[in-house]
């Protein structure tokens, strides 16, 4: 599956238009009691990471529904709440079928 934020594909030709995908990944991090602010922001960068990492194979799993090889024009959102920890990452694109 090639995964890419540009629209086409050096190399290769889109034959069809499948569909907008999503992926979508929400998560809390575990309350860490913590005077090392270092080692607070290294694990939350972490959690943001596989948070981020859960949404590409959700939007994965879509496309391949649709038959895809494929999902170009690909947009990340990643939010976060400093009062909750909330981490929320919403990953979109075009699924497509493409022949090289």
């Amino acid at each position: 599956m090639i995964l890419t934020t540009t629209n086409s594909i050096e190399g290769y030709k889109i034959q069809d238009y499948l569909g907008i995908v999503t992926g979508i990944s929400v998560n809390m991090p575990k309350a860490t009691f913590s005077f090392n602010m270092k080692k607070y922001y290294e694990s939350y960068e972490v959690k943001i990471n596989e948070v981020k990492e859960e949404a590409f194979q959700k939007l994965r799993d879509n496309a391949l529904k649709l038959k895809a090889n494929a999902v170009v024009g690909i947009s990340l959102d990643v939010e976060t709440s400093p009062t909750s920890g909330l981490i929320f990452v919403s990953i979109t694109g075009t699924a497509v079928l493409v022949l090289q």
